[in-house]
């Protein structure tokens, strides 16, 4: 199949909080080399929060979207949760019309989550920030498209940018950010939001593999 119905997605948003959860020690530890290390923190905060609010519900996969962003965007502290809970409403937006998402949607939806975030930040490609990892990705779903490849092999194409993008940033100086504060101290280390948003945009990428396959 190259689509799934909006309405089985909610799983995608179940596997995130579990990814998530998983690696929230790890992210606070990359974190903690330049930052206040309380990011894998924050961000199971948010998410498990979420998943008491998911339920047993039953929600599409933009609804499920839309309840994250709600709830990163109110329950979690720093800079963290206006730009996932932007990245989250921005998708939700995108495809909450929409029945069946398929892979055009999906890029758009990749578009609108970083316009969004470009929005209401000042950071750029190469600043080590979460945009490292999700400019490259969004870029290797749309060359996958413009190839004429499958959902699943764009997917693949999104997460292997996206790991490629999460590991630059260890040779970046940071730019913004309380990290911009070490300049060249800052080198040599992952940033946390480009490896979250490699951790996101990879368990989307198993997500919506399986739920294409059913």
């Amino acid at each position: 199949m190259e689509s799934f119905k909006n309405a089985d997605g909610k799983i995608i948003i179940l596997d995130l909080i579990t990814v998530l959860h998983a690696n929230a020690a790890f992210l606070s530890e990359v974190d903690g080399a330049i930052g206040d290390g309380d990011h894998g923190i924050n961000m199971d905060k948010g998410f498990s929060k979420t998943r008491e609010i998911l339920g047993d519900r039953t929600l599409s996969m933009s609804e499920s979207m839309s309840e994250l962003s709600s709830e990163l965007m109110e329950g979690i502290g720093g800079s963290m949760g206006p730009l996932y809970g932007t990245f989250f409403m921005e998708m939700a937006d995108a495809s909450q019309k929409c029945a069946d998402i398929d892979k055009v949607l999906f890029g758009k939806m990749l578009t609108g989550a970083q316009a969004g975030i470009q929005d209401i930040g000042s950071a750029k490609r190469g600043d080590k920030t979460l945009l490292d990892t999700l400019i490259p990705a969004g870029e290797a779903f749309h060359a996958a498209l413009d190839a004429g490849k499958s959902f699943r092999e764009a997917l693949e194409a999104m997460r292997a940018a996206a790991e490629a993008g999460k590991e630059s940033t260890r040779a970046m100086v940071a730019k913004v950010g309380r990290a911009s504060r070490l300049g060249e101290r800052s080198r040599g280390v992952l940033d946390a939001g480009a490896t979250s948003c490699f951790f996101i945009l990879a368990s989307m990428t198993e997500s919506i593999t399986r739920l294409l396959a059913e």
